[in-house]
């Protein structure tokens, strides 16, 4: 029993003792007489009463001695207990309900007390649920009530304050069925990444800023129980002969994990958020990251099947945006989507997933394929698509894509680790080639980047912002190195987008082709705006004279 309720019961007892003290006879009492005896102070026989009493006031005393009169006073005192009684449980429910929603909102660090009644509930409820909870690939919405509503029932078992209560309860449903201390911040949408680097020392991403938190796991073992959680209902493993994992969570957020011997100091876990809603291009005109003229360019190239590929660094945002442009490609057509762990959420009708798969040497399923991005881009070519859209490449898969971008899948896209388009196409895409099986010539490989791709989007992060630094295209050669020229560019002191003036033959006349009109407005310089803006004044201000 916690505090309050003994101390509601103690209230409620003394108020039943005053009503029994007050509800009994009273003794009876010496009572000093005008001539110096004394006698009982008891009252008068009837028929003594009624001789010295007015007739009129007979029926009033008559009345008064009547047995009702008696039973009202109880029931009077039974109904202000009870109103009492009424009210402090009202107030004890308030106060519970008061201290569950502080619980509730508050990062819980337990107390080595608190830890022995988490360990004792946390061991009772797992050998309760061990049979579901194993045979289970993941843990039902079904389930989870019901191991909440038992862990509930243990808790109120524990001779401790209600509070405490509420503190392990939290605690012991975070470890069975959440992500332990990291359930806050994933409920937090101004979260966009969360570093575990140890299991006491966790940070978070807030609106473009690292902060270090005060939450943290019970111990490396709790660390390294949630991690398995994560991968183990998507098929993947991580153990000593296999340290290190990619997998997703069910919101679609990225997860990556190691474990010692690959992390010696402890198990680390990083989770990259992906919201259930996806930006549209008219989120990124809202959020700065780039202006309506470049998000109009774009829609309209991805519907003329330009090949495009997003560059960036790490955590700019190169995912989100490939799932942004891949939402103007035309319903009519077949998409495969290529990815490590599927994040893209293309809402097109006609779109298949294809998902990597490693294989563990465990010695179990020693035939098992092992499937890998190169693997499933030579699959899809089977597979009659439209479009071929990879979630990001990093190894000789390139050779796959680059090919497949020139040989019937014009449309495609990707994303690549990149910090300018320049850097692209002269490191990073030379880089990725001589991961290939087969090997090219540089100029060989200028070749084909020239005329497989036609578009390079590269964004970039400034602080909060996401900005998409510039779009080029891919005009050809010059010499042996692959020729590129900016059509729009982010400008970082003024901190605005413009245009360069360069009109995109190549884009134009395919977006001719296909019927797909734009506005030649759009590619004129700051300068010839400038010149334009200053002309209509002047002609403004010479027809007013």
């Amino acid at each position: 029993m916690s505090l309050i309720e003994r101390r509601l019961q103690n209230a409620v007892n003394s108020e039943k003792q005053k009503e029994r003290e007050h509800s009994s006879p009273k003794s009876s009492s010496l009572r000093r007489t005008d001539d110096g005896t004394s006698r009982r102070n008891m009252r008068e026989p009837p028929s003594r009463r009624s001789e010295t009493r007015p007739p009129r006031l007979e029926a009033h005393f008559k009345d008064e001695e009547e047995p009702e009169t008696v039973l009202s006073r109880k029931d009077v005192m039974e109904s202000a207990t009870s109103a009492l009684l009424k009210e402090r449980l009202k107030t004890l429910d308030e106060e519970k309900r008061a201290i569950a929603e502080t619980v509730d909102k508050e990062i819980i660090k337990i107390t080595d007390d608190e830890r022995k009644y988490v360990d004792q509930v946390t061991a009772a409820i797992s050998e309760r649920f061990k049979q579901q909870v194993s045979s289970a690939s993941s843990i039902s919405t079904a389930l989870a009530d019901e191991i909440e509503k038992a862990v509930a029932i243990e808790c109120e078992r524990l001779p401790v304050l209600y509070e405490t209560q509420q503190r392990v309860k939290k605690t012991v449903i975070s470890q069975i069925i959440g992500l332990g201390p990291l359930d806050p911040y994933m409920a937090d949408p101004k979260v966009t990444e969360i570093v575990v680097q140890r299991w006491d020392h966790i940070c978070i991403e807030r609106e473009g800023k690292i902060h270090r938190v005060q939450a943290t796991f019970t111990d490396e073992r709790h660390l390294q129980t949630v991690i398995q959680r994560i991968v183990q209902p998507i098929g993947r493993q991580i153990n000593v002969s296999r340290p290190i994992v990619d997998a997703r969570l069910s919101d679609g957020s990225r997860v990556c994990a190691t474990i010692p011997p690959a992390s010696p100091d402890g198990a680390t876990l990083d989770i990259r958020r992906f919201f259930d809603v996806a930006l549209t291009g008219e989120d990124y005109i809202r959020l700065g990251s780039m202006n309506e003229d470049m998000l109009d360019f774009l829609r309209k190239a991805v519907r003329a099947k330009s090949s495009i590929i997003v560059s960036g660094g790490t955590g700019t945002g190169k995912t989100t945006l490939l799932n942004m442009l891949s939402g103007a490609i035309p319903d009519d057509q077949l998409i495969i989507t290529i990815e490590d762990s599927c994040e893209l959420k293309l809402e097109s009708p006609n779109v298949r997933r294809l998902e990597t798969r490693t294989v563990t040497s465990s010695g179990k399923n020693d035939n098992a394929m092992n499937v890998d991005i190169r693997a499933l881009v030579k699959t899809s070519l089977r597979m009659r698509p439209d479009r071929i859209v990879v979630g990001e490449i990093r190894d000789g898969t390139i050779t796959d894509m680059i090919s497949a971008m020139s040989t019937g899948h014009e449309g495609s896209m990707c994303t690549v680790h990149a910090n300018s388009a320049v850097n692209l196409v002269n490191v990073r895409l030379p880089m990725l080639y001589s991961m290939a099986d087969a090997a090219f010539s540089e100029e060989s490989e200028a070749i084909q980047i020239a005329e497989a791709i036609d578009l390079i989007v590269q964004i970039k992060r400034y602080g909060k912002l996401r900005a998409i630094q510039s779009i080029t295209e891919v005009t050809g050669m010059e010499g042996s190195r692959v020729k590129l020229t900016d059509i729009f560019r982010y400008d970082e002191i003024k901190k605005e987008y413009y245009a360069t003036g360069y009109r995109p033959r190549k884009i134009l006349d395919r977006m001719l082709e296909k019927g797909i009109e734009i506005s030649d407005d759009m590619f004129k310089s700051r300068e010839v705006k400038e010149k334009e803006r200053l002309e209509s004044e002047s002609a403004g201000t010479e027809g007013n004279v």
